[in-house]
């Protein structure tokens, strides 16, 4: 049991820590729609959901899959909310220093600097009739 286990995101996670975890993040009753069991359902307690889950091996696998799923959500998350802080903090630096973070806006642009213009689309030429016995025959 000493071994170290590198690829395994559930070593040293007790089953108590997970079901802890996942009812304090979702609640007894998400959890009952995520994982079809009385224990969530019917008067929830860790204790009895405990005694449940130890006894009864896929209602555990179905709990650790969700925990596992739920640590990807918030992993992703993290890494987020780590790009925006970065992004946020970049941006108070530039606008500290007197630069301009962003196109810049009517007020911002030069007065000789004109706002790109949208080239109008072509229609496509109509094909021109020129005789009756031009039309095909069917």
């Amino acid at each position: 049991m000493t071994e170290e286990q590198p690829n395994n995101p559930l070593h040293g996670m007790t089953l108590k820590a997970i079901l802890e975890e996942l009812v304090e993040r979702h609640g007894f009753e998400e959890l009952g729609r995520r994982v079809r069991i009385r224990c969530f359902n019917e008067d929830p307690s860790i204790r009895s959901s405990l005694k449940f889950l130890r006894k009864t091996q896929w209602a555990r696998t179905e709990v650790e899959q969700v925990w596992l799923a739920d640590q990807e959500v918030v992993q992703r998350n993290r890494r987020r909310n780590q790009r925006r802080a970065a992004m946020r903090a970049h941006r108070a630096e530039v606008e500290a220093a007197g630069g301009v973070v962003g196109p810049l806006s009517e007020r911002e642009r030069a007065p000789d600097e004109s706002p790109p213009e949208a080239k109008p689309e072509a229609k496509p030429a109509a094909k021109k009739r020129s005789k009756k016995g031009d039309l095909p025959s069917w």
